[in-house]
């Protein structure tokens, strides 16, 4: 939510987003960067949804029931890089 009364409409974002796209690659990195920065300094909580939290717990669950089931990282790592 953009703070005050702010309002951007669909026809805003497009042309900011058209704009944004004709930066040089190296500024739509700082760009990318400086975002991604502000986002990791906001102090609220991303919230889950009911659903992931779900699966989450169902995940846990299976693992505490059966903690030798499945593949080690290590093995998955290995393969996804012979598979390249």
């Amino acid at each position: 939510m953009l703070p005050g009364n702010i309002r951007i409409t669909n026809s805003v974002v497009e042309t900011t987003f058209e704009n944004l796209k004709q930066l040089p690659v190296s500024e739509k990195i700082q760009l990318v960067e400086d975002l991604w920065d502000s986002i990791a300094a906001e102090t609220s909580p991303i919230g889950l949804s009911p659903q992931h939290i779900a699966e989450l717990d169902r995940r846990l669950d299976a693992l505490e029931e059966n903690p030798g089931h499945g593949t080690p990282w290590s093995a998955v790592r290995e393969k996804i890089l012979a598979s390249l």
